[in-house]
């Protein structure tokens, strides 16, 4: 595993220079742990619900639509979505202006439940996910997918990039590089791989001070995959 400024330098020498690197992560800007507090808890089952929903799905039709779904699920007031009722429910897997997938609407239902009992546990939800360190990304990503609704793997990684807590993705450019760096030798899908993956990445920001986000990104310009 090389030394971070190197896979940056890799990167800069793909997009043709360091400040091109620099713009294209200025498009992902992360958030700092007091403006992720400062969420509303609506606003994280909105990203969650969003993300849940444009998997298998054009994300441009998802846009398009997404003024209707703010409508239906009430802008996304997680104690109105998660004490929704048979017939609310009923009405939304017929409701032509979003997606009828009534699975994914069910998953709203448990995800507003989820950010209740964290809102409850820890003053709110949007508290919860700030003050969770980014050392352990991996244990965070472990308990949206043990608590909440399709939330676990790539989708709970986007969910927390969308709300500014930074994350990294495994695509297949950052696995590619992940490999090339010696961290992991196939795609991941153990706990010891993810724990490796940290690893590294603690690793990374503690040489450079740059964040998950960040070095995602970095690795997966450093590569042509």
């Amino acid at each position: 595993m090389r030394q971070f400024a190197e896979i940056v330098a890799l990167a800069a020498s793909r997009k043709g220079g360091i400040a091109a690197v620099e713009t294209l992560l200025a498009e992902t800007p992360s958030r700092t742990p007091e403006q992720i507090a400062a969420l509303t808890d609506d606003r994280i089952l909105a990203a969650m619900t969003k993300r849940i929903f444009s998997a298998g799905l054009s994300h441009k039709m998802i846009e398009a639509k997404w003024p209707a779904f703010e409508a239906a699920f009430d802008r996304f007031d997680p104690a109105a979505c998660a004490f929704m009722d048979d017939e609310r429910f009923d009405a939304l897997t017929r409701d032509a202006s979003i997606v009828r997938n009534g699975a994914k609407i069910r998953a709203v239902q448990a995800n507003a439940a989820f950010l209740m009992d964290l809102a409850r546990e820890h003053g709110s939800a949007a508290r919860f996910f700030a003050n969770w360190p980014d050392a352990d990304l991996v244990g965070l990503l472990d308990v949206m997918k043990r608590r909440g609704a399709y939330l676990g793997g790539d989708s709970g990684m986007r969910v927390l990039r969308d709300i500014g807590k930074p994350a990294f993705v495994a695509t297949r450019a950052v696995v590619a590089a992940l490999i090339r760096e010696g961290v992991i030798d196939k795609a991941p899908s153990a706990k010891r791989d993810f724990a490796a993956i940290q690893a590294a990445f603690n690793a990374w920001s503690a040489q450079s001070g740059r964040d998950l986000t960040q070095i995602s990104r970095i690795l997966a310009m450093s590569t042509d995959d």
